[in-house]
């Protein structure tokens, strides 16, 4: 497979963009798509068979399933993270290896349902909580011990909705292709 060809399925909205602009309106844009987010996916994918589920998205990438399994964990992580930054001094978070949490029993099965639940309760109850945060909240920051970087919240809150159109899209293309 040609590289452009493999970077187009791994970044099928491309690559987020870290220069994009923080103003109050794009924040409550990317609350929006997060508050969208869980019907969405649920939308997408709940007419799909165990054998759809099994399918990688891109070749050695994860099932959908895991993918699936992989926006409950890596969603659970930021909303704890906006927390910690909101209630301590710029902590350092702890990194999490996705790779080997999207291997571990609950990460690898084709069962979606109790992911799909999780996502739909904790980005309500994330929406509420980010709705809540004033504009200069949101310049609050964590520091990530294993990247050596600093992440505002403003930027974190625009990774994640963009995290969820990238899932989504991945998902998406999938099923266009047939699987």
């Amino acid at each position: 497979m040609k590289e452009d060809s493999l970077e187009k399925l791994r970044y099928p909205i491309g690559k987020f963009d870290w220069d994009s602009e923080h103003s109050p309106k794009t924040l409550e844009e990317a609350i929006i798509k997060i508050k969208i987010f869980p019907l969405n996916l649920t939308q997408t994918v709940s007419s799909l068979t165990d054998k759809t589920l099994r399918h990688r998205y891109r070749p050695n990438g994860w099932t959908i399933a895991q993918v699936i399994h992989h926006l409950a964990d890596s969603h659970m992580h930021s909303y704890l993270r906006f927390k910690h930054a909101i209630l301590e001094d710029t902590p350092s978070i702890k990194d999490y290896e996705e790779a080997k949490w999207a291997n571990l029993p609950d990460a690898s099965t084709t069962e979606i349902d109790y992911s799909l639940n999780l996502i739909k309760a904790l980005h309500l109850r994330w929406v509420f909580f980010l709705k809540e945060l004033k504009f200069k909240d949101y310049k609050k920051s964590y520091f990530h011990r294993e990247r050596n970087k600093y992440y505002p919240l403003d930027t974190t809150l625009l990774i994640y909705a963009w995290h969820c159109d990238h899932h989504l899209a991945h998902i998406r293309n999938a099923i266009k292709k047939g699987y």
